[in-house]
Order: C-alpha cells, then sequence, then structure tokens
C-alpha cells in the first residue's frame, strides 16, 4: 500500500518535469524556425544573387548593355571547323565559322547576318528559373513566421525544384531530328546562305558552348543502301539518314568544336552549393 501511495504521489512531479522539457524543446524549435530557418535562407538568397548576376554580365561602369564576350572555338586535332562566336548574355550576337570541306579541301565561310542574333534557349531557361527560386525566398524573408518544420521542407523542397531544372537545362541539351535541324531558323541567319548539304547547331552542354556542323551527302534515289531514318539526338554520328522534301540524305562528316564559358561554371558551381543548403535544411529533425 505504501509503495503504491508513493508511486502517486511521485506522479505530479515526473509530469512537472515532463512539461519544462516540453517547454524547452518547444523554445528551441521555435529559435530554429525564426533564426536558423532565416538564416539559411538569407545564405541561399546570396548564392543565388550571385548566380542570377553571371547570367546577367553587364559592361563596366554601365548600367546596361551586356557585356559581348568572344569565343574560339577550335581543336587542336582537326582543322575543319574553327569559329568565332559572340555570346551577350544569353544571345549569340554573332557567329564567324570556316569550314573545310573534306572531299576538296575548299574552306567555306559563313557569319551571321547584321539583322540577326539567335538566343540560346537553355540559358534563359535556367536564369528564368532561378529567378523564380528567388521569388520564392523573398516572398519568406525575416518577417515571415514559419509554423512547422513541414512548411519549411515544403518552400525548400520548391526552391530545390526550380534550381534542379535550372541546372539541367545547362546539363542536357535539346534532342533534335536531323529534319529539325534542317529547318530550323538557324539555317536561315548565315550569309552567305548554308549549302544544302551543310548543317550546324549550337547548344550550351554544362559550362560550354558547342558548334556541331555536320556534312551531308545525296542519298541516289536508285540506290539499294537500306535507309533508316535517324530519331532524335543531341549528336548524330556519321551515317545517320533522314528524308525532308522527298530526297533522302545521311551525314557523311560530324565537327564537333566547343570552349568553356567560364561564368557558366560559376553558375552550376552555385547550383550545387544552393541545392546542398536546401537539402541540410531538410535534413534538419523538425
Amino acid at each position: 500500500m505504501l509503495n503504491s501511495q508513493r508511486s502517486v504521489t511521485e506522479l505530479p512531479k515526473m509530469s512537472s518535469a515532463s512539461q519544462v522539457e516540453r517547454a524547452v524543446l518547444e523554445d528551441e524549435f521555435k529559435w530554429l524556425l525564426k533564426e536558423e530557418v532565416h538564416a539559411v535562407l538569407k545564405q541561399l538568397q546570396d548564392v543565388l544573387r550571385e548566380a542570377s548576376r553571371r547570367f546577367s554580365i553587364l559592361m563596366p561602369g554601365l548600367e546596361s548593355p551586356l557585356k559581348q564576350e568572344n569565343f574560339i572555338l577550335g581543336s587542336s586535332t582537326m582543322d575543319q571547323v574553327k569559329g568565332v562566336l559572340t555570346l551577350q548574355g544569353e544571345v549569340l550576337t554573332q557567329a564567324d565559322i570556316n569550314l573545310k570541306v573534306t572531299k576538296s579541301s575548299q574552306v567555306l565561310h559563313f557569319q551571321f547576318r547584321d539583322d540577326k542574333q539567335w538566343k540560346l534557349q537553355q540559358i534563359q531557361d535556367a536564369r528564368n528559373h532561378v529567378t523564380q527560386a528567388l521569388q520564392l525566398l523573398s516572398s519568406h524573408d525575416d518577417s515571415y513566421h514559419f509554423k512547422t518544420g513541414a512548411e519549411v521542407n515544403k518552400l525548400m523542397d520548391a526552391v530545390m525544384l526550380q534550381l534542379t531544372r535550372a541546372r539541367n537545362r545547362l546539363t542536357t541539351p535539346a534532342s533534335m531530328t536531323l529534319p529539325e535541324l534542317a529547318t530550323s531558323g538557324l539555317m536561315k541567319m548565315f550569309t552567305p546562305p548554308m549549302p544544302g548539304d551543310v548543317m550546324v547547331n549550337f547548344y550550351i552542354n554544362l559550362s560550354k558552348l558547342c558548334l556541331t556542323v555536320y556534312q551531308l551527302h545525296v542519298l541516289p534515289s536508285n540506290t539499294t543502301k537500306y535507309f533508316k531514318p535517324s530519331g532524335s539526338s543531341v549528336l548524330h554520328s556519321p551515317g545517320a539518314m533522314f528524308e525532308l522534301n522527298n530526297n533522302r540524305f545521311e551525314v557523311s562528316h560530324v565537327h564537333k568544336v566547343e570552349c568553356v564559358v567560364p561564368w557558366l561554371n560559376d553558375t552550376l558551381v552555385f547550383f550545387t552549393i544552393s541545392l546542398q543548403l536546401c537539402q541540410q535544411l531538410k535534413d534538419k529533425r523538425w
């Protein structure tokens, strides 16, 4: 009976200790939601603002226009294709290409017409995703009070989605079929006009600006060669076939040259840092 009375009298003490412990945990949780979360969000904003600035390289001392950068594309192992591309933000404002024709060793020269520019959609899309991520963060500034850990995780998921999409746009060039390349607006931008047996494509791969030149030959209508149209690809191989305007073509030679765009490399690093910060916040025991 004494033991029973003793346990009953101790219950209020245990309950009181439990309440104190719970209050301490709640205070700690509120501190995390208020202080640590906003500290990480500020870090995120700072990193992403740096990434955003890389997409908008301004002329020194000027609010705008964007700085033009020239990139020389070539290869130490081949001289069939050489080019100088002028990049202004997300826009190729000029392209100067020399192509040595394999059969005749004749050198063809092409450049953008004065009234033409080519937008690199990958860069524009990546920039737009960074802007959306920054908008999500700015809507949860220091004055915003998070109520639950789930709310923090939901914000981190939304930010990470935008950052992953931004990174994927730079790391995963669009696949295209050969007929799509042949009828692309890019083919109408050059002077002198591209001959019918040459196609070009520009794209971003990670931090590199890439130029691919395809040389084609027409397959005779009476050919016994097995014809199999190629599907969609970032880079088509010699031997790839396609049909356009009742003519059948085969890729005879493929030349790819590229160069590193330093600010794109910086941007990819900022994406990695930002995604790590988001994940660290998600890994907290809410």
